[in-house]
């Protein structure tokens, strides 16, 4: 049989099947939950939105449209540590091994922050009803994780389908 040209070898195909299996372990469960809500909420009455929710932030209404707008999440500061004894001649400038990144965060780095980082985790929900419900939720957000805190009392009250349990022999 002739080796096919175009075919991955075997070592790069399990490469590529460990990459992709590692990324998939860092996808963060609470952005699962708001991409979720998207599709599970449309339908829910405005009472029973109001009472999972909670009153929203802002709303305002045009024509036979409202929209209600929820904010959750916020913004970290991590704090440099304070300069140790000994160090007069100027914090952070002869701290050793310092190195002031400032207002650089990149949430696609995947380093821990260090001092001196600002982590923006902010997210802004809203809601669109029509006739008495939701019609629509879009997200306006710097973290997808950070709306979960919106709708995960939202999405208790919803019906969750199960697969159906396989019944015993016998």
């Amino acid at each position: 049989m002739l080796p096919c040209p175009h075919a991955l070898p075997r070592s790069a195909a399990v490469l590529l099947l460990g990459v992709a299996s590692g990324l998939a372990g860092c996808a963060d469960p609470r952005a699962d939950v708001a991409l979720a809500a998207q599709s599970a909420l449309v339908g829910m009455p405005k009472g029973t939105l109001l009472s999972c929710a909670g009153v929203p932030h802002r709303q305002a209404a045009s024509g036979p449209l409202e929209f209600l707008a929820y904010r959750a999440g916020s913004i970290d500061y991590y704090a440099p540590p304070p300069p140790p004894v000994g160090y007069g001649w100027g914090y952070p400038w002869g701290y050793p091994g310092w190195r002031h990144r400032g207002l650089d965060y990149d949430p696609w780095d995947y380093y821990p922050p260090r001092a001196g980082d600002v982590v923006d985790n902010r997210c802004e929900a809203t809601f669109t009803l029509r006739n008495g419900a939701v019609e629509r939720l879009v997200y306006r957000a710097s973290s997808l994780g950070a709306c979960a805190a919106v709708v995960q009392n939202c999405m208790a009250l919803v019906p969750q389908s199960l697969p159906p349990r396989p019944t015993p022999s016998g």
